[in-house]
C-alpha cells in the first residue's frame, strides 16, 4: 500500500503559525532517532522561537543550539536556562544494552533533566513513555481509556525503566512547584526503530500462544513528532496516548503480511523464552510475550480533541514495517546472521517453538514411560 509523501505528511499535522513569540524549546537525545526528527520538525515550525538541542554529539540540524552534554550531568541546568519546554528524549532502550546499564542511564537521566529544568525556570517538561504502561493483560478493555490504571509490571523489556519515569513525572510537580509535565505514551513505534515488538515480524512465521485474543496498534514515528510538537506548543497535556486509529486483529495481521502463524500452548512459549532468555541466548525476556498475546490498544481522543490526528493508518505502518524489516531474520527475538537465517528459514518457527517440541517430547516419553 503505497503512503502519501512525508512533507506532505508532516504538512498536514503542521499548525498555522501563532501571533507573537513562540517557545524556546529543548530536545534531548536531539542528534538521533525521533530526536533529531522532532528538532528538525521544530526548527522548520514558525511557532518556536528558538530550538536548543542536548545530546552527547553534535547532531545535524545547524539551525538548533547545540550543547555536547550527558543528561545526567547536573551541567545541564545552565544549558536549559531561557528554555519554555524540554522535551525530553534521551533514553536507552536497545534491546542489546545490560539492563542495569540502561535503567541507571534511564531514571538518572531523567531525574537530572526534571530537577535541572525546574532550577532553569522551565515551566514544562515533556517525557516520552510507551502504552506499554499500561500493561497487556487479558481482561483490558478494547480499547484502553487514555486514563486507565497502569498495570504493566517491569517483566518486558524497558518497562520497568518508563514505569519509573511516570513516577518521577508525577511527583515531580510536587517537588518543584511551577514546573508542569506532560507524559506521551506512544503505541507500538515504527519508523526506524528497533524493538522486540518489530522484531516480531522479521520471523519467519508469526508465535501465537494458544488462547490468547492478541491485537495490534501502531504509531508511525512520524505520527508520534508530530504529537510531541503538540505536546511543546501547550496544544495538549497531562499523559496522553499517540498512534493509529483502531486496531488490527491477529488474523489481520497475518493476511496482511502474508506470515503464517505458528501456534504454540502458553505453557511451552513461556517456559522456553523465559530460559532462552536466562542462558543468554535471545535479548527478549519472557514478559515481552505479554504484548503479543493480550490486548492494550488505546484510546487516542486527548490528542483528538486538541485537533491532531494520526497520518497513517495500522494498515499503512504495518506495511512499512514490513518493508524495513524485509531481509532481516530473527528467531525467538535473536538477529540471525545471513548463514544462520538460510538455516532457519525451512523450520518451522522460531527457536521457542523447537524447544517448545523437545519439551512435547520429553513429556510424551515419560507419559509412555519411555
Amino acid at each position: 500500500m503505497s503512503s502519501p509523501d512525508p512533507q506532505v505528511r508532516a504538512a498536514r499535522n503542521h499548525s498555522a503559525p501563532a501571533a507573537g513569540r513562540g517557545p524556546v524549546v529543548a530536545v534531548t537525545g536531539a542528534a538521533s532517532g525521533v530526536g533529531d526528527l522532532l528538532t528538525r520538525r521544530l526548527v522548520a515550525s514558525d511557532e518556536i522561537r528558538q530550538v536548543i538541542a542536548v545530546d552527547e554529539r553534535r547532531g545535524e540540524v545547524p539551525e538548533a543550539h547545540w550543547h555536547i552534554l550527558d543528561v545526567r550531568d547536573p551541567a545541564i541546568a545552565e544549558k536549559l536556562r531561557g528554555a519554555d519546554v524540554v522535551v525530553h528524549l534521551a533514553l536507552d532502550l536497545d534491546l542489546e544494552t545490560d539492563g542495569a546499564a540502561r535503567t541507571a542511564y534511564n531514571v538518572r537521566g531523567t531525574q537530572t533533566v526534571l530537577t535541572a529544568a525546574a532550577a532553569a525556570g522551565v515551566h514544562r517538561v515533556v517525557l516520552c513513555t510507551s502504552a506499554m504502561v499500561y500493561g497487556a493483560l487479558p481482561d483490558n478493555d478494547i480499547p484502553l481509556s487514555e486514563d486507565a490504571e497502569l498495570r504493566a509490571t517491569a517483566e518486558a523489556t524497558g518497562v520497568g525503566d518508563l514505569l519509573e519515569i511516570e513516577r518521577l513525572g508525577r511527583r515531580a510537580p510536587r517537588a518543584h512547584p511551577g514546573l508542569n509535565v506532560t507524559v506521551v505514551r506512544p503505541a507500538i513505534l515504527v519508523g526506524g526503530t528497533d524493538t522486540a515488538l518489530t522484531r516480531y515480524f522479521e520471523s519467519p512465521r508469526l508465535l501465537v500462544v494458544a488462547g490468547s485474543r492478541p491485537t495490534w496498534q501502531f504509531c508511525h514515528v512520524e505520527d508520534l513528532v508530530s504529537a510531541l510538537e503538540y505536546a511543546a506548543l501547550e496544544k495538549v497535556d497531562g499523559e496522553f496516548a499517540v498512534g493509529c486509529d483502531g486496531w488490527l486483529e491477529q488474523e489481520e495481521v497475518e493476511e496482511l503480511s502474508g506470515i503464517r502463524r505458528m501456534e504454540l500452548p502458553s505453557a511451552v512459549a513461556l517456559g522456553a523464552a523465559a530460559r532462552l532468555h536466562r542462558i543468554g541466548l535471545t535479548p527478549s525476556p519472557a514478559g515481552d510475550l505479554a504484548y503479543t498475546m493480550h490486548p492494550w490498544v488505546v484510546s487516542v481522543g486527548r490528542l483528538h480533541d486538541a485537533g491532531w490526528r494520526p497520518q497513517w493508518t495500522n494498515e499503512e505502518v504495518l506495511a512499512a514495517l514490513l518493508e524495513e524489516v524485509e531481509g532481516r531474520h530473527t528467531v525467538a527475538g535473536r538477529r540471525l546472521g545471513r548463514k544462520d537465517a538460510t538455516a532457519a528459514a525451512g523450520a518451522a518457527g522460531a527457536t521457542v517453538a523447537l524447544l517448545g517440541t523437545a519439551a512435547l517430547v520429553r513429556r510424551a516419553r515419560k507419559r509412555r514411560g519411555l
